[in-house]
């Protein structure tokens, strides 16, 4: 059990399940649609470290309990502090959790049900990868409560264009999981009876490929983003060659021209 501020005993915040290789991580606050409280957060900070000192691990999906994935920061915990250190401390708290998603070596996909609001949506869009039911629904509400979601337009204006991710912003307006997919910050819009199935699906296309590949590739993938052109080409191509030193691109190429299955290191 877990210790909420007060001393109140309650259920851990973050579930976690292993099977094959694919951790799952729950949000556990169902009954205030897995507000991201400070309990809430350390408990993903921890819950990503312990996953990253794991080399068994190959793929992580991130779910929630209830009805909702997130309804972003705890506002009434908020409500309760009217302190600028504590506020600053508290989104600083919050930006490394999102950080330390995409700093994990292996693929993180986001199993999204219910609503996905302000850094609610913030996770879903610093996920490596999302899946959503068409039920689900996504926003940057804060502007509805005089509070334009700075930290959360972060992750969102990486994933949709400039003028799709500012009007989510100026209006707090919802859109639809089919939009979402349309707009890029989710992959899929599956219905509700196929959502494990379809979270599943990617799970296993990411395990039958090299654990080394995917690896180089994810802090690759995100580091080039950030470089000029050429400094970008010049990274990838060291990384490149690099992986081609591993024993998984031998094989990898061996078995291709071989027409037979890849045996993969673990």
């Amino acid at each position: 059990m877990e210790m909420e501020s007060g001393g109140k005993a309650v259920d851990p915040f973050v579930l976690r399940e292993t099977h094959d290789g694919v951790v799952t991580l729950r949000l556990n606050r169902p009954q205030q649609f897995n507000a991201l409280s400070e309990a809430m957060l350390e408990a993903l900070r921890v819950a990503f470290e312990d996953v990253a000192r794991d080399d068994s691990v190959r793929c992580v999906v991130l779910a929630a309990e209830g009805k909702a994935f997130c309804a972003g920061h705890d506002l009434r915990e908020m409500r309760g502090r009217p302190d600028l250190a504590y506020y600053r401390t508290l989104f600083a708290q919050c930006s490394v959790v999102m950080q330390a998603i995409q700093a994990l070596p292996v693929p993180v996909i986001a199993r999204v049900h219910g609503i996905a609001t302000a850094a609610g949506c913030q996770l879903v869009a610093s996920c490596d990868l999302a899946i959503a039911s068409v039920a689900a629904k996504f926003a940057v509400s804060g502007i509805n409560v005089g509070l334009f979601c700075s930290t959360p337009s972060v992750a969102l204006s990486r994933n949709v264009s400039t003028k799709r991710a500012f009007d989510l912003l100026v209006t707090g307006r919802f859109i639809d999981a089919e939009t979402a997919a349309d707009w890029g910050l989710i992959n899929e819009a599956v219905p509700e009876q196929e959502l494990d199935a379809a979270v599943a699906r990617k799970a296993e296309a990411i395990l039958s490929k090299s654990p080394a590949a995917i690896r180089y590739g994810k802090a690759m993938f995100y580091r080039q983003r950030l470089m000029e052109l050429g400094d970008a080409y010049a990274f990838a191509g060291d990384v490149m060659a690099r992986n081609m030193m591993e024993e998984d691109a031998g094989e990898g190429i061996d078995a291709f021209l071989q027409k037979r299955p890849p045996r993969w290191q673990r």
